[in-house]
């Protein structure tokens, strides 16, 4: 079921903008970060309030659900935790790398916790070992990972 608030939303934004901008050629995604909706609201906020700059995901879900990995370029409508939308973020750089080669730069756009890399190896082990046993893996340490930046365009 389709929420008329996406597209209200997304009309919203496109209200906002000159009429050559080209956003309004544009389509999008609508989503939340994390797998419930508690987790979505916790990292949709630190992505409106512009402090989480990057995302990552395994890259196994994006195949095992035979999705195509995000692109620069790529428009979200970040949702919260009930499915509405909060704001809108833009893809600014995509890269396969595994866990373990994660840095600290990246880590730090991610916005979570103290926003060092242990913490964001941890919370992050403990995400992909809840996630990746529903598609028939195991998290592991050479993983390989999308990593994401985006930038905050409208909220």
């Amino acid at each position: 079921m389709t929420n008329p608030n996406i597209e209200q939303y997304w009309q919203k934004f496109l209200s906002t903008l000159a009429s050559d901008s080209p956003y309004h050629g544009k389509t999008y995604l609508a989503e939340s970060f994390g797998d419930h909706p508690e987790l979505a609201d916790e990292l949709g906020a630190l992505v409106a309030s512009g402090i989480k700059t990057g995302t990552c995901s395994s890259l196994w879900e994006w195949q095992a659900e035979g999705n195509p990995i995000p692109e620069v370029g790529l428009i979200s409508i970040t949702l919260n935790g009930a499915g509405e939308p909060i704001c809108i973020i833009e893809t600014t750089r995509v890269e396969i790398r595994n866990y373990n080669e994660v840095d600290e730069d990246f880590a730090r756009t991610e916005g979570e916790g103290d926003l060092s890399l242990r913490y964001w190896r941890e919370a992050h082990q403990i995400f992909f070992s809840r996630i990746l046993p529903k598609i028939g893996r195991e998290f592991s340490e050479e993983m390989p990972l999308v990593c994401e930046n985006f930038k905050l365009i409208y909220k």
